[in-house]
């Protein structure tokens, strides 16, 4: 060990002062990207409560069978699709969020990782991401157009605002992401 031989401590590079002081920081900066970890686990935990309600919405459409009513029935589905929605947007969270900003997963059944795993990188999150919320906001339109005496004027117009401004900002988003690409291709031939 450098440090018991009146050399510089172990890890700080052999050096004194303020660099030591320096790759002390640095080291505390690079390991406190472990402090996203329990956040992801509770993330994950949160996809327990999405089943649960999963499953009031499910049992919600079979109570719905009996009264033969499509539009009930189509609601209740469309809220399912929105939570499958929402589970999917949290794994992409989860999975790529962790790999990128805290440690690779080293999961041992190869057979079971799904095709994008470890594949993707931040401008794909991004898409994913904004692409599936895009996705919850159009079903989040379709039911309120659906039970539209609900809604009145203002909201179902704020709805659709939204719901286009979800849908710019992924095209923008995706057309600066092309532009990066592209001069990133030129500059590299």
């Amino acid at each position: 060990m450098k440090g018991s031989e009146g050399g510089a401590p172990e890890g700080t590079g052999g050096q004194d002062g303020p660099n030591a002081l320096e790759n002390v920081i640095e080291r505390l900066i690079f390991l406190s990207r472990w402090l996203m970890a329990p956040i992801y686990l509770g993330l994950a935990g949160t996809l327990l409560v999405l089943l649960w309600v999963f499953f009031v919405e499910f049992f919600h459409l079979l109570e719905s069978l009996e009264a033969v009513d499509p539009t009930r029935i189509i609601l209740v589905i469309l809220s399912l699709i929105d939570l499958s929605l929402v589970g999917n947007l949290l794994l992409i969270v989860i999975f790529s969020g962790y790999e990128n900003f805290v440690s690779r997963l080293d999961v041992t059944d190869e057979e079971d990782r799904p095709d994008w795993h470890g594949k993707i990188d931040f401008s794909a999150i991004k898409l994913k991401l904004l692409a599936s919320i895009v996705a919850i906001s159009a079903i989040q339109l379709l039911k309120a157009f659906m039970e539209i005496g609900k809604y009145d004027e203002s909201e179902l117009r704020w709805m659709v605002v939204l719901h286009l401004t979800f849908i710019v900002s992924g095209v923008m988003m995706a057309l600066m992401d092309w532009i990066k690409a592209r001069s990133h291709s030129e500059r590299h031939g």
